[in-house]
Formats: C-alpha cells, structure tokens, sequence
C-alpha cells in the first residue's frame, strides 16, 4: 500500500550544523510540500525553484541569497510557492531579476529584501501571484510585470534610485494596494498596454511622474492613493479616478471644501479624459482591524498626520474603541473622515478629541455595512477616541423602540379620536333619523286612522246596501207572488162562466 509521507523541515547553514550548507542542494533533495529554513548567512548561488516548497530565511536582514551579479537570484518555476525573509541583491543585468516568477501561479514572495538587481521582482506570463511586505529599492524597475494578470502587489515599500517603482506591461486585472513607492528616479508606476487594474491606497512620493498611464492603458480605476510628486500623472488613455464618492489625494489641489464633508467640491483635472470628480482634501490612511478571525478596515481621510492607530476594549466596560493620534504643522482647523465596518463596531458612537466630546457628523454615504463620521478639532496635537458603547447601545435600541411605542400609541389615539368624531356624526345622523322616523309614524298612525274611519264607513253603507237589497228582493218576491195570486184567481173566474 503507497502511504504518502509527510511534508517535513530542512535545514541549510553555512556555517554550522544544519541538513545541508547551500540553499540549492536543499531544494534538490525536497519533496512537494517541504519547508527549508535557512539560517543567517550570505548564500552565493543561483536558486532554482521547481517543486512546490516553502523557503523561509532566518532574518530578512542577515539572510543573504548573493548572485553575484550574474543570472536571476531566484527563480521559481513552479506553483504555489513560498518565498519568505530573505535579502535577495546583485542579479545579472537586463534580463535578469532578483526574484523572477516564470508562468507560475499561486506563488507568495513576501518579507524580502530585494535590493541592487536589475528588475527586482519579475513575473512573466504567471497569474494569481502575492508579492507582499517586501522592501524593494536601488533597482531598475522594481517591480516588473510582463503579460501577467490577476496578481496581487500589496503593502510593499518601493524607494530609492529604483528607475520605475513598478511596470506593467500588457497586464491586466491585477490588484497594486497599500504600498508606498518614494523617491524613484522616474515613475512611481507605469502601465503600458495594461488595463482594468486597480490602483488603491498607495503612497506615490517625490517620483517623476507619480504614475505614467500610456498606451492604450484604459479602464484602470484608481482610488483612494495620495499623490505628491514633481508632475502627478502623465497619461495618453483614458481611467476612471474615483470609486464611489471618493477619490485620490492631489498635493496641489487648489479646490474648496465648503460642504465640509472631506471630498473637494470640483473636479482634479488631469486632461479632457481624465479627471478625479471627487478629490480627497486630506491624506487617506488604510488601518487593518483584527477581530475574531476577521480582518477589517477602518479608512482615515484627514489634513492632520495620523499616528499611533489602534483599535482596544475598555477595561471595565468592555466598548469597543478606535484610538489614533493627530498633528498639525500649521493653522487650519483639523478634520478627519473616518469609515468604519459596522461589523466591527454599531452605532452609537462617543468621539472624544482629548477627552471632550465632540459631535460627528454622519455622512449619507453610510450605509448598512458601514458608517462614515466627520468631525473637526482645533487642537494641533490631540488624541482621538471613537467609542462603541454597549451598554448606550442597547440603551438606545430600547429608547428607539420606547419611541416607536409611543408613535405607536400616538396613532391609536388618532385613530381614537377620529373613531369618537365619526361616533358622534353617526349619533348626530341617527337622532335626526329617529326624528324624521317618528314624525313619518305620527303622519302612518294618521293615515291608518283615516283608514279605519274610512272602512267603517264602507262596512255601514255596505250594511245600508245589504239591507236594502234584502228588502227590494223581498218586496220583489212578495209583489211577484201577488201578482201571481191575482192572476190565478182571473184565470180560475174566467173559466168558471
């Protein structure tokens, strides 16, 4: 009988006890589904990865791959790898990569160091990728996409004497968030023949442009990014700049924000193609919220640097509670607009700015699975507290449903009074009914006596007329008999002579 053996965990030291002393031959001797840890060291070798394995580094600082300026650094050519913690430097020039993906899919390049190569991060023709949390910097291009679709590019720092931050090449639908791309010596992205990517929360920096949008590169949504760069975009296509009611942050803008509600009351216009119609008036900041297995995200639109985020329970009462810092380098008024899961935390909300409660404004783009606050504050230097009472909350859900009783029983009062006023009008209609009735009965009562005077009149002429055909008939039958006598009696004397 086959009995598979279970995934287990190599070792590679250069210096020291371990499974093996090179990273290569490690990988070599594992199977699908491996782990191989490397200790700190500087590993100089090529590393081909063609099996499913998981590398994971020591330290990402002191865990070196070194490929000694010749050929890719790594290479994976297989699915669903893993690459973690590792500083990956000095690839061969163009076309070689610190990290090159080669049509794979489900791969994570994560916690790395790819520094001094020449495309520090590659993939060609691979999808569904995840190259996350690494910190990329003194490449040519430092992210690198050729014909390679739905990947996910999160939560990198791209920076320093990088050509590009990232390119995109004939690739589309891929997701480019929450990293900070800074001080590059051209564009902090580019997109050449790539459409329908998302491009959110990112942080593109002191780049020349900021982004580059070229060559029939149309329908990428960009949103919710800050820009402040030498010149902000270049583009020869056409995108959509805003999500919803909310856009980009534009350093340069020179709208209002006179409805006071966080989003510029004119357009940012880019060219006649391109414009963002709802321009953030402050930074936008992403926050990740864990809780129960779930991760949530609480956004931060606000002119105040953010500081010191976290989300806590109170001690004693249990309330959810979102606390951040606030600074103000100048003499505006400060604001924040802050979104939050209503998941995470239901209404109602406290907002205390050091202590003193202020009051929100809640924004119509709430809906039922989120709530936007926005609020201002004067002080330059404030903590914020936004607190989810429990115990407020069910007291509110009982005074709302207190109310809704009392509405209740208001509209039964109504209807109680209508019901009394229809009362008396039925009332009113049947006392003068009865009025009308008893005065038809009077002229009935009338009648019938009339009537009855009436009969007794026709019964006494009747009697009269009884009587006096009784007496003709009478008369009659007595004259006809006599008649009859005497004419027997001639008759009689006639014949006798």
């Amino acid at each position: 009988m086959f009995v598979k053996a279970s995934p287990r965990t190599w070792t590679v030291d250069d210096n020291g006890p371990a499974d093996f002393d090179n990273i290569q031959e490690a990988i070599n001797n594992a199977s699908s589904g491996d782990t191989i840890f490397v200790h700190v060291g500087t590993y100089y070798e090529h590393v081909v990865i063609n099996k499913t394995i998981t590398l994971v580094g020591e330290d990402s600082n002191f865990t070196i791959i070194d490929g000694y300026e010749t050929d890719n650094v790594i290479c994976i050519r297989a699915n669903n790898v893993t690459v973690k913690s590792f500083t990956v430097r000095k690839s061969g020039m163009y076309p070689y990569s610190g990290i090159l993906v080669d049509h794979s899919t489900g791969n994570v390049i994560i916690n790395n160091k790819v520094i001094y190569n020449y495309e520090g991060i590659s993939l060609l023709y691979s999808s569904s990728n995840v190259v996350c949390d690494n910190i990329i910097s003194s490449n040519n291009d430092g992210i690198y996409f050729y014909s390679s679709s739905s990947n996910v590019v999160s939560g990198n720092t791209i920076f320093s004497s990088n050509y590009d931050g990232i390119d995109l090449y004939y690739s589309s639908s891929n997701v480019v968030s929450g990293n900070v791309i800074l001080h590059n010596n051209f564009a902090g992205m580019s997109l050449y023949y790539s459409s329908s990517n998302v491009v959110c929360g990112n942080t593109i920096l002191s780049n020349y442009p900021g982004i580059n949008v070229a060559l029939l590169s149309n329908n990428n949504t960009i949103y919710h990014n800050n820009f402040n760069n030498t010149d902000q975009v270049w583009s020869d296509s056409a995108n959509v700049w805003n999500y919803g009611d909310e856009g980009n942050y534009w350093s340069g803008y020179t709208g209002q924000d006179l409805n006071g509600d966080g989003i510029g009351d004119e357009p940012y216009v880019i060219d006649e193609n391109n414009k963002d119609n709802n321009p953030l008036v402050g930074i936008f900041s992403d926050f990740d919220v864990s809780l129960e297995r779930e991760t949530y995200h609480v956004t931060i639109i606000s002119n105040s640097t953010i500081s010191d985020f976290n989300f806590e329970f109170g001690i004693e009462t249990g309330n959810k509670i979102i606390r951040f810092n606030v600074t103000d380098n100048d003499d505006t008024v400060g604001f924040s607009r802050v979104t939050i899961p209503i998941e995470l935390m239901k209404y109602p909300y406290i907002v205390l700015v050091d202590g003193m409660e202020v009051s929100p404004v809640l924004l119509n783009i709430s809906d039922k699975t989120k709530v936007c606050l926005y609020f201002t504050y004067s002080n330059k230097n404030s903590t914020i507290r936004i607190i989810c009472s429990e115990t407020l909350h069910h007291y509110y859900e009982l005074l709302a449903k207190y109310f809704e009783l009392q509405t209740d029983l208001n509209n039964l009062s109504e209807k109680y009074y209508d019901f009394l006023d229809d009362y008396s009008l039925l009332l009113g209609n049947y006392s003068r009914l009865l009025e009308s009735f008893e005065a038809m009965n009077a002229t009935y009562q009338k009648h019938l006596l009339d009537y009855s005077e009436q009969m007794q009149n026709i019964r006494s002429l009747m009697y009269i007329f009884a009587s006096t055909t009784a007496v003709f008939i009478t008369t009659t039958i007595y004259l006809s008999k006599r008649v009859h006598e005497r004419t027997a009696r001639k008759s009689k004397e006639f014949e006798g002579e």
